[in-house]
């Protein structure tokens, strides 16, 4: 499976045909995310703010992250799955890199890994890829390197590091990546990344030339009560409807119309 959807990605690339990716995190929105059609649902490492409630992603481990992995996989038959490689679960060398990313595909039943970095990975994204496993970069804002950027910021926003974004982006191409995911970057920076390599380019807060979006699931349908990013669209205001349910729920319980007689089992005579 892998080999031909990666395949497929580059001839959507070629073709002008948007790649659509969003994350999940379990059997139920990955079901959902599959009856939907996208292309390809990733497990991110975003598990640990969107699902744990952490203030940021750096907790989560590589543990938690094949369970996650392994569930998403079980609601899906035929979509591309993607998993995050967790924060100090590659830094350390390539070798544990490839145990690690390992471990993911061979536990989870995921067909690729995601690592954050550039030109600083180049080196453990050339050991997995030759080793069989499929890797996408992720430049930009780097959310497993906030303590670095100094917070979530926008990145490339001087033509210097447009520059340091484009050779990342090359490196890690050229080590075997099949797929870049730029986030939190102004349009045009994101589009000289696009131009200066063959692979797709996947965009959440890139602007709209890149050759796909991603967005957090609980984000797109709307499910969270803080304020979303800027990059971020609400297809849906499903929280709201899902509040009203429940409180409608409870009144039922409460007033001794639910269970209803539909909703209760009879003896039989």
């Amino acid at each position: 499976m892998q080999q031909k959807a990666i395949e497929d990605f580059i001839k959507m690339k070629l073709n002008g045909e948007k790649i659509v990716m969003i994350t999940a995190y379990d059997y139920v929105q990955a079901g959902i995310a599959e009856e939907a059609g996208v292309d390809i649902v990733l497990v991110g490492d975003s598990l640990a703010t969107t699902v744990q409630g952490k203030d940021n992603t750096i907790s989560v481990t590589l543990e938690e992250m094949i369970y996650h992995a392994k569930i998403v996989r079980t609601g899906l038959k035929n979509t591309f799955l993607a998993c995050d490689m967790p924060f100090m679960s590659y830094q350390v060398n390539s070798e544990q890199a490839l145990t690690n990313a390992g471990r993911i595909l061979k536990e989870s039943g995921a067909n690729a890994v995601k690592m954050e970095g550039g030109a600083n990975i180049a080196g453990t994204v050339k050991k997995l890829t030759e080793s069989g496993i499929p890797v996408i970069g992720h430049i930009g804002l780097m959310p497993q390197f906030i303590n670095v950027l100094g917070g979530y910021k926008v990145q490339g926003k001087i033509s210097s590091q447009i520059d340091k974004l484009v050779e990342d982006a090359k490196a890690l191409e050229d080590s075997g990546a099949f797929m870049i995911v730029l986030e939190a970057m102004p349009e045009d920076a994101a589009v000289s990344v696009k131009k200066s390599i063959n692979i797709p380019t996947i965009g959440i807060g890139a602007g709209k030339y890149t050759d796909g979006q991603v967005l957090v699931f609980y984000d797109a349908v709307g499910m969270l009560a803080q304020k979303p990013p800027k990059f971020v669209k609400k297809f849906a205001e499903s929280r709201p409807i899902i509040i009203e349910a429940l409180k409608t729920y409870g009144r039922e319980v409460k007033n001794g119309s639910f269970p209803a007689e539909e909703n209760i089992y009879k003896q039989q005579k």
